[in-house]
């Protein structure tokens, strides 16, 4: 489970990395959501880690209705839904400027 968790750490990161060098340059909501949706992201993979690595035990990494199961739930809704979200509202200005 560690190795799966970190080999999804890179794309993520570079993911955020992405997302922090658009908001930079366009500081707009829709690049703030995604920016925002890709650190969702970060934190779903770095829940996993932490449960591979047994860190902080007292949120019981894994167990359902735990702290950390709901960490990682809400953090992988946010994510998913954040990202798709800012990208139509980037489109959507896009389109309306033509």
């Amino acid at each position: 489970m560690l190795l799966t968790s970190l080999l999804a750490l890179a794309p993520t990161l570079a993911l955020l990395a992405a997302f922090v060098v658009v908001f930079r340059r366009r500081r707009s909501t829709a690049s703030f959501l995604q920016l925002v949706g890709a650190v969702c992201l970060v934190i779903v993979v770095l829940t996993h880690v932490c449960e591979a690595l047994h860190v902080f035990p007292s949120t019981e990494w894994g167990r359902p209705h735990s702290v950390g199961h709901y960490l990682d739930l809400a953090s992988a809704v946010l994510g998913l839904t954040l990202i798709p979200v800012g990208y139509a509202l980037s489109r959507l200005r896009s389109e309306q400027f033509r």
